[in-house]
C-alpha cells in the first residue's frame, strides 16, 4: 500500500470483492497492522485505511549544522520513508524543531503511516548531551542550541516519546544494527564533518561514561602551538581535520566556498592540493585514533560523515597514522573501514535507538 486508501479503492486496486477487502481490513485492525479514519469520498462518508507497518514504526531524526534528515523505519528495520532538507547556518533550536515537526508530518502523510503506529523518535544532535538533564552541553557544533533541554522541547512538539543522543553515538549504534558490523561487540564510530566526534560500543552496549559526554576526540590536542579551537584550546584535531578546516584551506582562489561534496569530487579527480589536505588530516586523525585504540582496543573503527565516499583515499593516511601511534599488535589487528551507511547513519541509528528503548528486537 503506497498510502491511505478507502476500502472501495483497495477493492479496485486488488481485484478483490469489497466484502473480502472488508474482512482483511478487519483482521489487520484487530492485529494492529492497520488503522482507519473517517473521510468524505465523492460526497459520501468512507473510511481511509492506513498501514501501521507491523504495528511499530520508529522515527529517526538527525539534526546537523546545515541539514535535517528524518526517517521512518519499521520493526523489520525497513526504511518506510526518508527525506533530508537544508537548514540555514546558525539556525535557532526552535527553527530546527519546527522543521522536524513539519517534515515528520509530511512523511507520515505521504507514506500512509498512522501517528498511532509511531512508538517514538530518536534524535541525534552534533554535540555532547548531558544525560542528567537532557540539555545540549558546551562544545556542540550548534552553539545556538547550547543549554536547551532538547528532550523536553521535542517531546512537547512531537507529542511522542523522544530519545536524544549525540550523533556520533547514533552512528556507532547504526553500524551494529543496520550496518555491516552487527556481530561486533567493540566498535568505534568516528564522524568527521564540521566537527569530529566518536561513538563507542563497548562489550556490546553504547558507552556513555559518567554524565554522557564521551568520544570528544575532536578536541584531542595534536599540535600544542596550533590554531585556537572553538573549545578554547590550541591545536585540537578539529582545527586540522574537520571539513570546515579543509574547506577553508581549499576554497582559497575559488569563486565560491567549497562543500564536502566538492572535496570528494576533487579528490577522486586526483587534485593534488585536495589530496595533500586529506593526507595531512588523515595522519592527524590516525594519531588521535591510535591513542584511543591503545586505551580501549576496539575490533573495528568505522569512519563516517560526508567524506565517506572517499574510501581508501582517506582511509590510507588514517591507517598510516593509526599504525604509527598505536601499539603494534593493536594497530595490526584493528579493522578500519568506511561506513556503508553514508549520510544516513545517524538517522538510522536514531530509529534503532527507539526500538532499543521500547524493548523491541530486530526481526
Amino acid at each position: 500500500m503506497g498510502g491511505p486508501s478507502t476500502q472501495a479503492e483497495l477493492a479496485r486496486q486488488t481485484g478483490l470483492s469489497t466484502a473480502t477487502v472488508s474482512n482483511i481490513v478487519k483482521i489487520m485492525l484487530d492485529s494492529g497492522l492497520a488503522s482507519t479514519e473517517p473521510i468524505t469520498s465523492s460526497g459520501r462518508r468512507a473510511l481511509n485505511v492506513r498501514l501501521n507497518s507491523n504495528g511499530a514504526v520508529a522515527v529517526g531524526i538527525d539534526f546537523g549544522r546545515r541539514h535535517l534528515r528524518v526517517v521512518l523505519a519499521s520493526l523489520s528495520y525497513h526504511v518506510i520513508a526518508e527525506e533530508s532538507v537544508a537548514l540555514p547556518l546558525g539556525h535557532q533550536a526552535e527553527e530546527g524543531i519546527q522543521a522536524a515537526v513539519d517534515l515528520l508530518a509530511k512523511l507520515l502523510d505521504e507514506s500512509g503511516v498512522a501517528r498511532t503506529a509511531v512508538v517514538g523518535a530518536g534524535v541525534g544532535i552534533p554535540g555532547p548531551i548531558d544525560r542528567r538533564s537532557g540539555t545540549v552541553a558546551q562544545g556542540a557544533i550548534l552553539p545556538e542550541w547550547v543549554g536547551i533541554n532538547i528532550l523536553q522541547h521535542l517531546e512537547e512538539r512531537l507529542k511522542i516519546p523522544v530519545f536524544v543522543d549525540n550523533d556520533a553515538n547514533l552512528g556507532a549504534w547504526s553500524e551494529v544494527t543496520w550496518g555491516q558490523h552487527t556481530g561486533v561487540s567493540n566498535l568505534l564510530f568516528l564522524k568527521i564533518g564540521s566537527g569530529i566526534g566518536a561513538g563507542l560500543i563497548l562489550n556490546g552496549a553504547p558507552y556513555y561514561g559518567n554524565v554522557g559526554i564521551t568520544g570528544e576526540i575532536g578536541h584531542a590536542t595534536i599540535h600544542e602551538q596550533g590554531l585556537v579551537c572553538r573549545c578554547g584550546n590550541r591545536g585540537c584535531l578539529e582545527t586540522i581535520a574537520s571539513t570546515t578546516t579543509m574547506i577553508e584551506l581549499l576554497s582559497r582562489g575559488e569563486d565560491r566556498p567549497l562543500t564536502p561534496a566538492d572535496i570528494v569530487r576533487k579528490a577522486l579527480a586526483r587534485d593534488s592540493a585536495t589530496l595533500r589536505v586529506l593526507d595531512d588530516a588523515g595522519l592527524a586523525v590516525g594519531r588521535a585514533l591510535g591513542n584511543v585504540a591503545n586505551l580501549i582496543n576496539p575490533e573495528v573503527i568505522v569512519v563516517g560523515g560526508p567524506l565517506a565516499g572517499l574510501g581508501d583515499l582517506f582511509l590510507d593516511p588514517i591507517r598510516r597514522g593509526l599504525v604509527r601511534h598505536a601499539v603494534p599488535v593493536i594497530g595490526e589487528t584493528t579493522k578500519l573501514s568506511m561506513s556503508s551507511l553514508g549520510d544516513r547513519a545517524e538517522a538510522l541509528g536514531a530509529a534503532a535507538l527507539v526500538f532499543q528503548h521500547a524493548g523491541i528486537r530486530k526481526t
